[in-house]
């Protein structure tokens, strides 16, 4: 028995640096993902698709046919005053109400029917006439992301004021004499004709966090599946006779059973397929029976919240058993660290630096994000987002299998054997 005082491994060097290296890197990397992704989301902004409807028909003006809603629509394409933040998508309603309902659009600027008319009918109103200005409609929407809905929502506002002061300053342009007969009221109106409205364009029901129940669902599922994987491992070995399991101060070692790395991990994988049922079912039992979230498509939900958590818990168990102990701080890097700013829930994709954008096609936060959202809030749309989650959930499951089993099946076939160095039968010395 060793006489050396535990409290004397405080002196040790190697102790202090070891894990200070581990743990500065863990919270340098965690800085960068978490802050660095959100630091300037306006800045960094890039292509954010918004819609462009323009249901204005035109009137005769003065012999001729105007239509000052084909004019703003074709100046906000050409504008400059946006750069390249703003991908501006020209539809009709019909298309537009469409692709918000898709979330393919995080907001669209409307000039409506009978704008024209409702414009240039300021320029005649009679001196004891009440002046009715034209509105554009400015909408949102939540359901695609809060932050990327307040960005478009932003953009578009100083964009559909500066259509209005610039039809204002055509109008005024072109009167001469006659718009001093206006009342003040009005000659004031016709220089900022139209009402800026805001609506919102793909309502939620009341219980669905501002468009963000989508990304905590998923965020959810993630967790679940990854934490698990971390218990199943543990138990697995504990099962096997390779480790102990303390409970409290009990501590419990059962006889070693010999199982290659590759058996270990289909064991551990197997429970969390057979597991996975159980969790998908209390998560939404949870998420929908006790706090109340609104949802639909329940069976579809339920087989969806098994398969992610199935999913991410096998990704999990396959860097841990790459891996092994390091394998965890991996799990935490690749499934919350790079996952959650990149999930495209709260700062839209288009709003990250490109590196994050890189990030987001294969982060697996961001595609379950994707299909929990398209069932929540697009009536479970196969191309709002369904139909990208299974397809990369299909793959993601493919890669950790074949990486999984390889890598694990190469340990065992070089004899990397989880055998602790006590269960080796001693040595005898040679006879002399």
């Amino acid at each position: 028995m060793s006489g050396i005082h535990p409290f004397r491994l405080l002196r040790a060097k190697p102790l202090w640096i070891a894990n200070g290296v581990i743990t500065g890197v863990l919270a340098l990397l965690f800085t960068v993902f978490y802050v660095g992704a959100n630091i300037d989301p306006v800045d960094h902004m890039k292509d954010l698709p918004v819609g462009l409807v323009n249901a204005d028909k035109g009137a005769a003006v003065g012999g001729k046919q105007v239509n000052l809603g084909a004019q703003i629509t074709e100046s906000i394409k050409k504008s400059t005053a946006s750069g390249d933040k703003i991908d501006w998508k020209v539809m009709d309603e019909k298309e537009m109400k469409g692709e918000l309902g898709k979330g393919k659009l995080y907001g669209a600027l409307v000039v409506p029917a009978g704008f024209t008319s409702a414009t240039t009918a300021l320029t005649g109103t009679a001196t004891t006439g009440v002046p009715t200005r034209p509105t554009l409609t400015v909408l949102t929407n939540q359901s695609a992301g809060s932050v990327g809905s307040s960005l478009a929502r932003t953009v578009t506002t100083q964009v559909a004021e500066s259509a209005s002061l610039q039809v204002g300053k055509e109008l005024t342009s072109q009167g001469g004499t006659g718009r001093a007969k206006l009342p003040a009221a009005a000659r004031v109106l016709l220089a900022d004709p139209a009402a800026v409205t805001v609506e919102d364009g793909h309502p939620l029901d009341s219980h669905s966090g501002l468009g963000l129940t989508a990304f905590y669902y998923a965020l959810t599922l993630v967790v679940v599946g990854m934490l698990s994987a971390n218990v199943i491992s543990g138990q697995v070995d504990h099962a096997l006779g390779y480790t102990h399991n303390d409970l409290g101060p009990l501590r419990l070692h059962r006889p070693l059973i010999r199982a290659t790395r590759v058996q270990t991990l289909a064991i551990s994988s197997t429970l969390m397929a057979g597991l996975s049922l159980l969790m998908g079912s209390l998560v939404m039992v949870g998420a929908v029976g006790i706090m109340g979230m609104d949802a639909a498509h329940l069976p579809l939900l339920w087989l969806y919240s098994v398969c992610a958590i199935a999913v991410s818990g096998i990704g999990a168990l396959t860097l841990l058993a790459v891996f092994g102990t390091p394998g965890m701080l991996l799990v935490t890097l690749v499934f919350i660290g790079m996952a959650v700013p990149t999930a495209n829930a709260t700062t839209p994709i288009q709003a990250l630096p490109g590196f994050y954008r890189f990030l987001a096609e294969f982060e697996p936060l961001r595609q379950i994000t994707g299909g929990i959202r398209s069932i929540l809030y697009y009536d479970a749309q196969a191309d709002a987002g369904l139909t990208r989650a299974w397809v990369m959930m299909a793959v993601g499951l493919a890669v950790a299998a074949l990486f999984g089993f390889g890598v694990t099946s190469w340990y065992d076939r070089k004899g990397l054997h989880r055998i602790p160095a006590e269960t080796e039968p001693e040595k005898t010395a040679a006879p002399a």
